[in-house]
């Protein structure tokens, strides 16, 4: 049966886009999606780590997860990224708000079974989530492959929304002796912390 998926957007239309590029950027400047999915009448939403490749999503996962072996046996989803970037102060909390960009992927994924196609998946993953870091780490082992689950949900069907700028007050609130105004906000690496057991000789590597 085939399901179609209403993206339209039905309030705050003018933030909404399906811009196929668009998604991508918001896609490929996150690290973290939250996966959803309805089982035996219980809707679910699990944090997971992911990365794109060209027009798909890679989701990573153990074999032993519930989320994992649904997915893989043809359930459908929702997979969101979302990007806070800013809060909105207005003069009113009514008109307070967020900035913020999202996307949200819909569809069915497929399981990843072949062992070359999941190492090259894994490394895709990999240098997404810390790049330069493939050139340091040691090779899987099959058991660790094994143990390991991907799953690829195309990028097709998916609706992007955003919100930008300052706050949007009413006139009448404008002479209003009270600071309106946007407060940033993003996210940054902090400094590294060596593993208790590191070898004294070893030093960090540029990429971090």
């Amino acid at each position: 049966m085939t399901i179609k998926v209403d993206t339209k957007f039905k309030r705050e239309a003018e933030r909404g886009s399906h811009d196929h590029a668009q998604a991508c950027n918001i896609l490929d400047a996150g690290k973290l999606c939250h996966v959803g999915f309805t089982l035996d009448g219980q809707p679910y939403v699990l944090p997971m780590a992911y990365a794109r490749r060209d027009e798909e999503l890679l989701i990573h996962g153990s074999v032993a997860s519930r989320l994992m072996k649904n997915l893989a046996s043809g359930l459908r989803c929702c997979v969101t990224v979302t990007h806070f970037d800013g809060m909105v102060y207005a003069r009113s909390t009514f008109y307070s708000s967020m900035n913020y960009r999202s996307v949200m992927v819909f569809g069915m994924a497929r399981l990843v079974t072949g062992i070359d196609e999941k190492k090259t998946s894994i490394q895709v993953l990999i240098d997404h989530l810390m790049p330069g870091r493939h050139t340091d780490v040691r090779d899987s082992t099959r058991k660790e492959l094994n143990a390991t689950s991907l799953l690829s949900l195309p990028i097709e069907t998916f609706s992007v929304k955003q919100r930008t700028g300052p706050p949007e007050d009413l006139k009448a609130d404008l002479s209003t002796p009270i600071w309106a105004g946007v407060v940033p906000a993003r996210q940054v690496n902090g400094e590294p912390v060596d593993a208790p057991d590191l070898l004294p000789d070893v030093g960090r590597p540029d990429y971090l």
